[in-house]
């Protein structure tokens, strides 16, 4: 930066200092004046293939409930999640989650993988429908257990190893239903290498394994709770969801993960680990998935309808946050608005 030898005097009479003509090197703002130069220039893209919709899917017939904290978001029954899959597929949206909310919870998780199981039927129709659209199965156990943790729970414990068999189960009928992604989100220890030894044993080898390899204890999870009727019965879940606190034992779940055959891995929530999933992809070359979950997407649209911020740009911007810290691909709540806005 060069300064100039003729400053100008201040015209106030009671400062005697003199004020440098600064000229700048570089011109950073050239490349900002406009935009088609910015979109030129523009390093991160949001794409819609980069999109995840959700669903969360009831039975029953023409049963359509908004969850109160989600706006925008409901439970569905099956003729009503088709009616919003052609809306998906018409925004080229092309990878849709499924959440099973069944009639009956019982302690062995019956509905997560029953043949007739809430999202079994769902991957069906989906794919009865909408053949070229992924299907991707939430494989939890949870929604499906009268107590509502993710596993065998045993004098008020929740056990790990009997839990991998029901998980095993459960991503085997999701596959013979026709999911073409299993994606286990439990935190069991062992859960990928359980699914995958059951799914190539069954046929299923060429069927790719998302798992949820960071998910964390979180705060954020909250409307999710409302809208899968999955609160904890007791206790909470930081015996095996993650500690927020926690970098290095993310870095070792991933890695974890890996070793056990996930072809993709998973950071969730998204927004307040940006840093692990930067660090995540300096470590792997695997896609990596983040979860923009419930809370982030609640918060967004509570601002908005108060008036307190531009909603379209600041989903765009989180969005764009995500996928320039290394996130491939985003589950969203938000994926039908942002699909519209990169039209």
């Amino acid at each position: 930066m060069k300064e100039s030898q003729t400053g100008t005097k201040s015209e106030d009479k009671s400062l005697s200092y003199v004020l440098p003509r600064v000229t700048p090197d570089v011109r950073m703002r050239r490349l900002r004046a406009k935009a088609p130069l910015r979109a030129m220039v523009r390093e991160t893209h949001l794409r819609v293939e980069q999109l995840i919709y959700p669903f969360f899917i009831v039975e029953g017939e023409g049963v359509r409930n908004p969850i109160s904290s989600m706006p925008g978001i409901n439970q569905q029954s099956i003729d009503l999640m088709l009616k919003e899959a052609a809306e998906v597929v018409a925004l080229g949206i092309k990878s849709v989650l499924l959440f099973g909310i069944p009639k009956e919870k019982d302690s062995q998780a019956t509905g997560a993988w029953h043949s007739q199981g809430i999202v079994q039927q769902a991957t069906r129709a989906l794919k009865a429908n909408f053949p070229d659209l992924l299907v991707i199965a939430d494989t939890c156990l949870c929604e499906y257990m009268d107590h509502g943790h993710c596993g065998i729970v045993h004098e008020g414990k929740v056990l790990n190893d009997p839990s991998l068999e029901i998980l095993a189960r459960a991503a085997v009928s999701q596959a013979e239903a026709g999911a073409d992604i299993i994606a286990p989100s439990d935190m069991m220890d062992g859960r990928v290498a359980a699914i995958r030894a059951a799914l190539d044993a069954n046929g299923f080898e060429n069927i790719p394994i998302m798992a949820y390899s960071a998910k964390f204890a979180s705060a954020l999870y909250g409307p999710f709770r409302e809208a899968a009727e999955s609160a904890p019965q007791f206790g909470d879940r930081t015996s095996y969801q993650m500690d927020p606190a926690n970098a290095r034992e993310a870095m070792r779940e991933i890695e974890l993960d890996i070793a056990e055959g996930a072809d993709m891995v998973m950071v969730k929530p998204a927004m307040p680990y940006l840093d692990l999933i930067a660090e995540a992809r300096y470590m792997t070359k695997l896609p990596i998935a983040a979860y923009n979950v419930s809370g982030e997407y609640s918060m967004v649209k509570a601002a908005a309808a108060n008036g307190w911020i531009d909603e379209k740009r600041v989903v765009m911007e989180l969005l764009t946050g995500i996928v320039r810290a290394g996130a491939d691909l985003i589950i969203t709540y938000h994926a039908k608005d942002v699909a519209n806005w990169l039209k």
